[in-house]
């Protein structure tokens, strides 16, 4: 197969788009997209649509870039972790492990996912602001640390957490009151957010643990939000922590992780404008050691969490386009065989998407579309008024920085099955979850008895 980078061809001016593909997106010698050596068209073909699609070297450049600049910006030791619920699965979590990434859980699911993936104990934390008792003890028995959210997690703990047994390692989140410009339901610093200690219940709570011989405080938490183009709320956020850091010092806490969260924004059309990940990690690292050493404190382990801009750019999704509708003067409506069952951030945030087609990706724009789902929703619009070559039933549609919340927050709305996703790596595709079928979502439903007996 004879391919052209992208990159050595300057990321065609005539399709811009395509400077949102994986890194290892080219074209073959018909002018069709490939990525990780695979032609999409013939994955479409092996595995069926919709699909998720994975670019491994996509995936572990992002994870070398985070690791290298917290290596050559802080001069402390650093921890980056994977926010698992950008993308989780058994091929995620063995990914990051291999790349030395710790991992972030906020549920069960999650934790089992990252423990039976590889992921060391004590690189997992476990977040989330409910977590019931079986979440609790499955972190405490497995050594994972505990981010406590709330007086709720402190009580639940104080009781689950066996007499004379080892203390649980934990991690104090809080509100640290720093708006960023994101969508209201990503954004989670400031005061009014369901997540973390207010400030001013930061030292009667610190003052509390110092008399728990069932905790041990080694670290703090706090987060701003997701989808973040700005730098200087990070930069707050550094002092801020380095605050409370040098509070809970004070008294005698051992806390030696400093964990800023995620909030990397990334590119999902061509006039978004993030900042790199060395630029984000110099910003915060460079804050958070001047924060320190102008207290005169020890440099704590500095943990980051990003999430989706380690995976939204390495993820497309195929579609195949079915029927056609057109309203004469107002829009034209193609329909996919997916949607937002498959990719519910257009319905639920009014999110933008880029695509192409498979196929044609440098084909001359012909005409104006609004891509519809195939769900029984009005609001299932996945991308609208997109120019596209001319389209036809069956063409395979590629819908670009789909790695990230996509597969995670899928459901089976409409009973419709979830999508299978492959990894692919120098020209091998490999199946990392298999596509459902209709009978599988049947697989937990119980008939009441009764109504057996009527039929």
């Amino acid at each position: 197969m004879v391919t052209s980078s992208l990159y050595e061809l300057g990321r065609d001016p005539f399709s811009p788009n395509l400077n949102l593909a994986p890194i290892t997106a080219e074209l073959d010698a018909q002018g069709g997209l490939v990525v990780g050596g695979c032609r999409l068209t013939e994955l479409a073909e092996c595995y069926g649509t919709p699909l998720y699609v994975l670019d491994e070297v996509t995936l572990r450049v992002a994870c070398k870039a985070y690791r290298e600049a917290l290596q050559h910006h802080y001069p402390g030791p650093s921890l980056p972790i994977y926010a698992s619920k950008a993308n989780s699965s058994l091929m995620m979590s063995s990914l990051v492990a291999s790349e030395g990434f710790g991992l972030d859980a906020v549920s069960a699911g999650e934790l089992l996912t990252a423990l039976r993936g590889g992921v060391p104990a004590d690189r997992i934390v476990l977040h989330g602001n409910n977590k019931s008792d079986e979440e609790l003890l499955l972190a405490y028995s497995n050594s994972v640390t505990i981010v406590v959210d709330n007086q709720h997690d402190l009580d639940r703990l104080a009781e689950l957490v066996p007499i004379g047994g080892e203390p649980a390692e934990l991690m104090l989140r809080f509100t640290p009151g720093i708006e960023c410009h994101t969508h209201e339901y990503i954004r989670t610093g400031h005061l009014d957010s369901k997540f973390g200690f207010d400030p001013d219940q930061l030292e009667p709570v610190l003052k509390n643990l110092l008399g728990c011989r069932w905790a041990r405080l080694t670290g703090l938490h706090a987060h701003i939000g997701s989808q973040i183009f700005e730098l200087d709320p990070h930069q707050d956020l550094a002092n801020v922590m380095v605050d409370v850091l040098q509070i809970a010092r004070s008294m005698g806490h051992p806390v030696e992780n400093l964990n800023v969260g995620g909030g990397l924004g990334v590119r999902y059309v061509s006039s978004d404008d993030p900042p790199s990940i060395d630029n984000w990690v110099k910003v915060v690292a460079q804050a958070v050691n001047q924060a320190c050493l102008s207290r005169k404190l020890d440099l704590p382990r500095l943990m980051c969490e990003p999430g989706r801009s380690l995976v939204a750019a390495a993820g497309v999704t195929l579609y195949r386009v079915g029927s056609r509708k057109i309203i004469p003067g107002l829009r034209t409506y193609l329909s996919i065989d997916g949607g937002m069952s498959d990719n519910p951030r257009p319905i639920t945030y009014q999110s933008l998407y880029t695509a192409c087609l498979a196929d044609r990706p440098l084909a001359s724009l012909e005409e104006t579309i609004t891509l519809a789902g195939k769900h029984c929703e009005s609001g299932d619009v996945l991308l609208k008024d997109i120019e596209l070559p001319r389209v036809s039933t069956g063409d395979v549609l590629v819908v670009f920085a789909t790695g990230a919340y996509n597969a995670s927050m899928s459901s089976n709305y409409n009973r419709i099955p979830r999508p299978a996703a492959v990894l692919v790596h120098s020209g091998h595709s490999e199946l990392v979850q298999r596509r459902e079928q209709p009978e599988d979502l049947l697989r937990y439903d119980v008939m009441p008895e009764r109504f057996v007996a009527l039929g």
